[in-house]
């Protein structure tokens, strides 16, 4: 995948461009299906698919959600997206001149004379451009001006679940990280570097690795079984989200106790891969109740996990490649 970091790095247009535009947020299985649909259309004209995308991601430029937490970092979706089998992704700085541009001068200068859109494919809900003046109506009535097509894509569901990033967002939110792959395709995960911590749990018998990360998107505190990705080798592991209130740090920690590893993981980065919620963090009376506690929450993690192996993109994108 070939990705754009500004319009200006586009030097001419794109062969027979089929595009879909969007923040794309998460990349879960509604937004899979846009890019399935993005590859099959441009394979069928012998053009190329592209993606448009932004950042930051237009509501943390406008200020317009408090608290709005987003579920992938940027080279997560990058990533994903590159994993999707697209050929291009245009990444548009947005700042406060670009959201004034007009959607119609955006279609104009940008699909048509920068890219040379031959066909947009949108959401059903989608609108772009200054006071979202971009809807479908508007699209559709400059397509037949400039020569290109556009193809509404009606809400994306499975039954009755409707894939959406702002129910994968209350999902993670709520600690349902089981629930979540229906939305996802994949296990919700977390990446990170290893840093020092209080040493507490090595005290108590079960040395954790202190987890400093980018994500935004935390699953609710508590003890979660995961699956620990250290460099190519998986492990499995027990997660606390949480402030420790038996000890009363009063700060919000990662961390993780990762079974049968004794190697130096200091500085080194993990990925961790939430498989289920085992219990919410409690307040023990003391250090030896706590400490049997994590004894039972580990015993708890080994049998969920035994059988379990992690969806990540490279598998569960592999077999979807035109």
């Amino acid at each position: 995948m070939h990705i754009f970091r500004s319009i200006e790095e586009i030097a001419e247009k794109l062969p027979n461009a089929v595009v879909t535009i969007g923040n794309f947020d998460g990349v879960h299985l509604g937004h899979r299906e846009i890019f399935r649909r993005v590859k099959r259309e441009a394979a069928a004209i012998g053009g190329v698919s592209l993606v448009i995308t932004f950042i930051p991601h237009p509501i943390k430029m406008l200020g317009v959600k408090k608290g709005f937490r987003l579920i992938s970092t940027y080279a997560e979706k990058e990533t994903l997206l590159e994993a999707s089998g697209i050929d291009y992704l245009l990444i548009i700085p947005f700042t406060g001149e670009f959201a004034s541009i007009s959607a119609e001068r955006f279609v104009r200068d940008i699909l048509v004379g920068t890219i040379g859109v031959r066909k947009l494919i949108i959401g059903y809900d989608y609108a772009f451009g200054k006071n979202r003046q971009g809807d479908v109506t508007m699209l559709r009535r400059m397509g037949e001006e400039l020569g290109f097509t556009v193809d509404m894509l009606e809400p994306i569901t499975s039954g009755d679940l409707v894939y959406s990033s702002t129910a994968v967002r209350q999902m993670v939110a709520e600690g349902d990280v089981r629930g979540v792959v229906r939305l996802l395709g994949r296990h919700f995960s977390v990446g990170g570097t290893v840093v020092h911590g209080r040493q507490r749990g090595k005290g108590l018998g079960f040395p954790t690795a202190n987890l400093q990360t980018d994500k935004e998107l935390i699953p609710k505190p508590g003890v979660y079984a995961v699956k620990v990705k250290v460099e190519e080798t998986t492990y499995d592991g027990a997660c606390n989200i949480g402030d420790n209130p038996t000890f009363g740090n009063g700060s919000l920690s990662i961390e993780v106790f990762i079974f049968d590893f004794d190697g130096d993981i200091y500085g080194r980065e993990v990925r961790l891969y939430f498989v289920d919620r085992i219990r919410d963090e409690v307040t023990f009376p003391n250090p030896q109740v706590l400490q049997e506690a994590i004894a039972r929450d580990v015993a708890r993690c080994r049998e969920l996990l035994r059988d379990v192996a992690i969806i990540e993109y490279q598998e569960y994108l592999a077999e979807e490649a035109p």
